[in-house]
């Protein structure tokens, strides 16, 4: 029932940094310099309980574990530059963050030598941090600890939970999850109800599926926080590139956090996406009037209808776009038999798009009717 607890696991169940520091592993990281961050203890220690096969601990766990994981760094060129532009960059970031990690890190993977009869470097290699990085990006919970001096300064707030990170996302349930002081016990408390037989969902928060594929490495279908971004190059090829007060137009929404975050939902283009389009198509004889459209002001019927035009043409741009890619997609899936599941990955997430951007020409088109 709503307001029943779903799991409780004790905290000795929980693996974080007071495990890694109570194994072999905490000496060796206690006396380097400079110190190593709380994520990169938690890599080596998967990396060295999962190389420890039969004789780890942690081994029943680990065999639940996914070997492969579908995350962008994951992903081969060829599927990531059929990623959406914005997923696409952010992609290209999280590719760069675990390459910057694991250079940084050889070093201190070398000091461990000691423990192992095999080279370090065969045992730490770049795609078994991956695998380390991966799982801790995928499935660990939120629970702060103190700052430690044998720690770098980044907030120690890891904890990976056997069984429990075995409960699966739905964007369409409720839940409260947190560490309990008194119970000294991770929680999960329902706010929906879940039927008899039926599979007990929780929620990793109101994410669209760009931010779930590129945090968790999965699409929620139907879900109702599907969003479509819209960069700002789509946006400037529909104003005139003559236009003199165009980089002014332009500084003042990059100085009001005017260019990130436009999309378009279930319910059509966000308020975000319609005021940024009605700045950049003010007339001349407008153009003092910008802090009132940044306001959410009308400031001419010309202006309004405009912005309708321009946002419906963006709207089809995107689908165009979509479809050609979706078109790619089934091809590339006839040709690349081993790139099968990460196709139907991004082919989920593009197919998702497509629904949510018809439902916003439908919406268009009636407010154009209206108008």
């Amino acid at each position: 029932k709503a307001g029943d607890l779903v799991i409780s696991l004790p905290e000795k169940c929980l693996l974080t940094t007071d495990t890694v520091l109570s194994s072999c592993l905490g000496e060796y990281i206690m006396k380097w310099k400079p110190p190593v961050s709380p994520l990169i203890a938690l890599c080596a220690f998967l990396i060295a309980e999962k190389h420890a096969g039969e004789k780890s601990l942690w081994k029943p766990y680990l065999d639940v574990l996914p070997k492969t994981y579908t995350c962008p760094v994951c992903l081969e060129h060829d599927v990531v530059r059929l990623l959406p532009e914005p997923l696409r960059k952010k992609a290209q970031e999280q590719r760069t963050t675990v390459q910057e990690l694991y250079l940084s890190s050889k070093a201190f993977f070398s000091s461990l030598q000691p423990l192992f009869a095999e080279n370090t470097g065969t045992i730490f290699n770049y795609s078994a941090l991956r695998w380390a990085w991966c799982t801790i990006n995928t499935r660990t919970i939120y629970m702060k600890h103190l700052q430690r001096e044998c720690f770098s300064l980044e907030p120690d707030v890891y904890a990976l939970a056997p069984y429990l990170d075995l409960l699966n996302h739905s964007p369409n349930v409720q839940v409260k999850a947190s560490f309990n002081e008194q119970t000294r016990s991770y929680e999960i408390w329902t706010n929906s109800r879940c039927k008899k037989y039926k599979e007990v969902f929780i929620c990793y928060g109101p994410h669209d599926n760009q931010r779930l594929l590129l945090e968790y490495g999965f699409v929620a279908i139907d879900n109702p926080h599907s969003s479509v971004y819209v960069s700002p190059d789509t946006l400037l090829r529909y104003f005139p590139p003559l236009d003199q007060q165009r980089n002014a137009k332009l500084s003042i929404l990059k100085d009001h956090d005017f260019l990130e975050n436009l999309t378009f939902g279930w319910d059509g283009p966000s308020w975000r996406l319609l005021t940024a389009l009605k700045l950049l198509g003010l007339g001349a004889d407008e153009f003092t009037c910008w802090r009132r459209t940044l306001l959410g002001e009308v400031i001419s019927a010309r202006n309004e209808q405009q912005t309708l035009n321009i946002t419906a043409k963006i709207c089809h741009f995107l689908i165009e776009e979509t479809q050609h890619v979706l078109l790619q997609i089934s091809q590339l899936k006839r040709s690349k038999e081993n790139l099968r599941n990460h196709l139907a990955l991004v082919e989920a997430l593009r197919l998702e798009d497509l629904k949510v951007l018809q439902k916003s020409a439908e919406i268009l088109r009636s407010s154009t009717v209206a108008t």
